[in-house]
C-alpha cells in the first residue's frame, strides 16, 4: 500500500488497470493508466510537480513567489495544489471557452483566474503568451511554460514511464496517448525506449490537430476539428522535439465518444474525452500488433488523463452534445 509522508508524494504511482472492452476489440491486453487518481484528478499534476521543483531548483521561484502559467485547465489545477502545498500563489490564464467546472475548481482552489477570447497560437491575445506577459509583469512570479520548458517531460521520464515498465514488469509492447504540450508522449516514449528500444510508440491526434500530418508526411497541417479540451498542438514545442514516435492515429470524436460510453456504461470508468480518444488509439495500435504476429499476449498501454466529472456541463449535458452534433449517450437521452 502506498503511503506518504506528505501530500506531494500522492503524486504519480497512479494504478494500472486491464480495460476488459478494448481488449476484446483490440485481440489483446489494453492497459489504462488511471491519471485521474492524482490529487488533481488528471495527469497534469506530474508536470506541475516537476516544474515548480525544477523553477525552486534552479532559485528562479523564491518563497512566497507566484506561479503564472497558461492552461486549459488541468495544469492550473496542479499548479495550484502544488503551491498551496508549498506555499506559493497562483495565476491562471485559461481560454474561456473551457469547462465551467475547471473554472470553479481553480477558483476553489484559491487561485487568481483569468480568462481570455479562444484564439490561435499566432494571435498576441493567445492563453500562452498572456500569462507569459503576466508572469514578466508580476513581481516575484515565475512563468510556468508548460509548452516549452522540458521539466514536464521530464516528469514523465522519471515517474510515469518508469512506473508503467514496473507495473508490466517489463512486458509493455506498445504505448499510446494523445498530445497537448507534447510532455506526456514525448517524456513516456523517451522513457520506456530506454528499457526497451521495440516498444511501439504511436501518437494519438484529434482531428483539429496538426501532429498527424507532421509525424505521418513531415507537414504541420490541420484538418477537421475536435471538442477535446486539453489535447491537439499546432506546433513541435519543446517537450516534442526528439520524440521518439514510431507511428500515427487520428481519432474522431465520435471514436473517442464510444469509448467514454462503453468505459462508464460496461466497466465504471467516468472519463474525459481525451481519454476516450487516447482509448481508441491504444485499441488501434493493439490490432496492429496483432495483425503483425504479436498475438493476443501484446500489452498496450495509454493514459487515462482525467475524471469525467470535470465535464458535467459539457461532455455529460444532452444539450451540449446535440449542439455540437454528437451523439448523446442513452442515459442522458431522457
Amino acid at each position: 500500500m502506498h503511503v506518504s509522508r506528505d501530500t506531494l508524494g500522492l503524486i504519480g504511482n497512479t494504478p494500472l488497470v486491464l480495460l476488459a472492452g478494448p481488449s476484446a476489440a483490440a485481440g489483446c491486453e489494453i492497459w489504462g493508466k488511471c491519471e485521474f487518481a492524482n490529487p488533481g484528478a488528471s495527469v497534469k499534476d506530474r508536470a506541475a510537480l516537476w516544474i515548480v521543483r525544477d523553477a525552486e531548483a534552479r532559485g528562479t521561484l523564491k518563497p512566497g513567489g507566484t506561479i503564472v502559467e497558461g492552461t486549459a485547465g488541468n495544469t492550473g489545477i496542479g499548479l495550484a495544489l502544488v503551491a498551496n502545498a508549498l506555499g506559493y500563489k497562483t495565476v491562471i490564464v485559461m481560454p474561456e471557452t473551457q469547462s465551467r467546472e475547471k473554472m470553479d475548481t481553480l477558483r476553489a482552489l484559491g487561485a487568481e483566474l483569468v480568462l481570455v477570447p479562444a484564439a490561435p497560437f499566432s494571435n498576441p491575445g493567445h492563453f500562452v503568451h498572456t500569462s507569459r506577459r503576466l508572469a514578466e509583469e508580476t513581481p516575484g512570479a515565475v512563468w510556468a511554460n508548460q509548452f516549452d520548458n522540458i521539466a514536464n517531460r521530464k516528469a514523465h521520464i522519471e515517474s510515469t514511464a518508469r512506473e508503467l515498465w514496473d507495473q508490466l514488469e517489463g512486458r509493455i509492447d506498445g504505448f499510446t496517448c494523445s498530445a497537448g504540450t507534447g510532455g506526456t508522449i514525448a517524456g513516456v516514449g523517451l522513457g520506456l525506449k530506454a528499457y526497451d528500444d521495440d516498444i511501439r510508440i504511436a501518437l494519438t491526434d484529434p482531428h483539429g490537430a496538426a501532429l498527424f500530418n507532421y509525424y505521418a508526411h513531415g507537414e504541420l497541417r490541420a484538418e477537421g476539428s475536435s471538442v477535446a479540451e486539453g489535447i491537439g498542438q499546432g506546433r513541435i514545442t519543446a517537450n516534442l522535439e526528439g520524440a521518439p514516435i514510431d507511428t500515427q492515429y487520428r481519432i474522431s470524436d465520435a471514436e473517442g465518444l464510444h469509448w467514454v460510453e462503453r468505459l462508464l456504461a460496461d466497466e465504471g470508468l467516468c472519463l474525459g474525452l481525451s481519454s476516450g480518444i487516447n482509448v481508441a488509439g491504444a485499441v488501434a495500435l493493439g490490432r496492429a500488433l496483432v495483425a503483425e504476429g504479436k498475438g493476443a499476449d501484446a500489452r498496450v498501454a495509454t493514459i487515462l488523463c482525467d475524471t469525467g466529472f470535470r465535464y458535467l456541463s459539457t461532455l455529460y449535458n444532452a444539450e451540449w452534445l446535440k449542439a455540437k452534433g454528437l451523439p448523446v449517450f442513452p442515459w442522458l437521452a431522457g
